[in-house]
């Protein structure tokens, strides 16, 4: 099945995973809409995606926004949500509950509103996909935050299928991949996590978007999956 005519909203599309996935929908022949929180981000991604792209503003956590923002936009095919902040690492006895609330605001609160007000207008054969992360499967110290949220999107993800069937919604669950959700981490503990990484995971590397990227293209693709976790993590919850 291509994606050759489809319309396809990335919503956190103007970086890492979101780009990745937006240009390769849009290498495929289809029309993709990036949204993301900043103007000089999406102008940015912009001007790598190729020409009929088209690119919003859109906080995730301001529901009036995301109700205006898809009473806008009409019919689509795919609803695509990878947005989100950096990486939330801190330990329960150090954790600022304030920002721990944005860091779910934004990603699981984000998703479940942008479902909400997007999957009316999804036509029919589409599909939701959304993103956790291996850390739901393996977590670590430190991680508590970050665990909570990619074990409710995969919940949140089985509940969906059930809810809107026949319209199909998913996960993508990648392990370690180099984007910026990495970027409050000083440059040498970043470098040092991403080489410590390489050597233990299988494949002798960490990921890049490009990679995961593929996961989702196969998610739309797919009329027969749904309610699925898809995991793209070089072998990460191996080892």
């Amino acid at each position: 099945m291509s994606l050759r005519g489809q319309r396809i909203v990335v919503i956190g599309g103007t970086a890492g995973i979101g780009l990745a996935v937006a240009e390769a929908a849009a290498q495929e022949g289809a029309q993709v809409v990036v949204a993301s929180r900043r103007q000089e981000i999406v102008a940015a991604a912009l001007e790598r995606l190729p020409q009929g792209a088209e690119g919003r503003v859109l906080d995730v956590t301001d529901e009036d926004a995301v109700r205006a923002f898809f009473g806008r936009i009409g019919g689509f095919d795919h609803l695509v949500f990878t947005a989100g902040e950096s990486l939330l690492l801190e330990s329960v006895a150090e954790s600022d509950l304030g920002r721990a609330r944005r860091f779910l605001d934004a990603r699981l609160w984000g998703a479940y509103t942008a479902v909400k007000y997007g999957a009316p207008s999804i036509r029919k054969g589409g599909s939701v996909v959304l993103t956790t992360g291996t850390v739901a499967r393996r977590p670590m110290p430190g991680t508590t935050v970050a665990a909570s949220l990619c074990g409710a999107m995969e919940s949140l993800t089985r509940a969906l299928a059930l809810e809107l069937a026949p319209l199909r919604v998913n996960v993508v669950e990648p392990g370690m991949v180099r984007t910026e959700l990495w970027r409050d981490l000083p440059e040498e503990t970043r470098d040092g996590m991403f080489a410590s990484a390489a050597q233990s995971l299988p494949v002798g590397r960490v990921g890049e978007p490009e990679d995961v990227a593929e996961a989702y293209l196969y998610l739309m693709r797919g009329a027969y999956s749904t309610g699925s976790v898809v995991v793209v993590d070089g072998g990460t919850v191996l080892v």
